[in-house]
């Protein structure tokens, strides 16, 4: 049994917010989207702090890497703004693409940032010099999401060609390409175990791969339109997925079963357009929007 309450509704946003991602610091969250800059919101008190920057083209991504006191923002430009919180500026630009960065990610045992862009292409950046290191040809098409495994082995991307490419990241070689998606592959993430990839994309299907050999154990008509977002939660058996049918639903990461859905058809004030990002602060679920709204979830899971 799980039950949803929504606690706040956070607006300020003048166009639709298209990421988020929590802070280092506990309570502190950053949205995104087609606005003039990047915003910094209190969790604990559900209210706008500030605009952290301005921005002079769209925020696709953000990400803030643990063990270090900096945000990195991808732009639809192709360029990725370092902000760095202890100097409270913006300390650099990486330019490598041209075309708009979809996904951020970083991996921690190598000091390495990792970026996906719409020109198929990762580059590869130490995120302690902030230094171009090299770059891979990963699609001859968009790039739109990355997820690196728990033990930092491996890392996966979500294609526009419908694959999803599996690599090394030690010399980051290909492993496999998983075929099974009919379109896009627009979110993917790894189980926090390590024992599953889940895939969702535009066909609107959800797919389970094992992680190990990336047979495809299930397949899942997830949602009725694009599925846009996956987030695990960081403790309990359980991943939520937002999509362009404006739904958020809940699944089991044992069972693959469908657990609750929150949307407008089932009575709840949920969003009214397209949900583009979702993440987990503890047994909070907070949603990002079309509708230039960030909507905090409270969820109880009950045994």
């Amino acid at each position: 049994m799980i039950t949803v309450q929504k606690t706040a509704e956070l607006t300020g946003h003048g166009n639709p917010i298209f990421t988020l991602e929590l802070s280092q610091k506990p309570g502190i969250l950053f949205t995104g989207g087609n606005d003039k800059g990047l915003v910094e919101w209190s969790l604990k008190t559900n209210s706008f702090i500030k605009v952290m920057f301005p921005v002079a083209a769209s925020v696709y991504a953000i990400h803030c890497p643990v063990g270090y006191p900096l945000l990195f923002a991808g732009l639809r430009s192709g360029e990725v703004l370092v902000f760095d919180f202890i100097k409270q500026t913006i300390v650099k630009s990486l330019k490598y693409h041209n075309a708009p960065v979809f996904d951020l990610k970083s991996v921690k045992s190598k000091n390495e940032l990792l970026i996906a862009s719409e020109d198929g292409q990762v580059s590869i950046w130490n995120i302690e010099t902030l230094e171009f290191i090299h770059a891979i040809k990963v699609s001859d098409d968009t790039i739109r999401a990355i997820s690196i495994s728990p033990d930092e082995k491996r890392v996966a991307f979500a294609c526009r060609n419908n694959q999803v490419s599996i690599y090394d990241t030690e010399d980051y070689a290909l492993i496999k390409i998983l075929h099974g998606h009919t379109m896009s592959v627009f979110a993917l993430q790894y189980s926090p175990d390590g024992n599953y990839l889940v895939t969702g994309g535009r066909d609107a299907q959800i797919k389970i791969w094992e992680a190990i050999t990336y047979e495809l154990i299930q397949n899942i008509p997830a949602h009725l339109f694009a599925v846009n977002t996956i987030a695990f939660h960081p403790e309990l058996p359980y991943f939520a997925t937002g999509s362009m049918d404006k739904g958020i639903k809940i699944w089991g990461a044992d069972d693959f079963k469908l657990y609750k859905i929150i949307s407008r058809e089932k009575g709840m004030e949920s969003h009214a357009l397209s949900v583009n990002k979702i993440c987990w602060n503890g047994n909070q679920l907070i949603s990002v929007s079309d509708d230039k709204k960030i909507i905090v979830w409270d969820i109880v899971f009950d045994d």
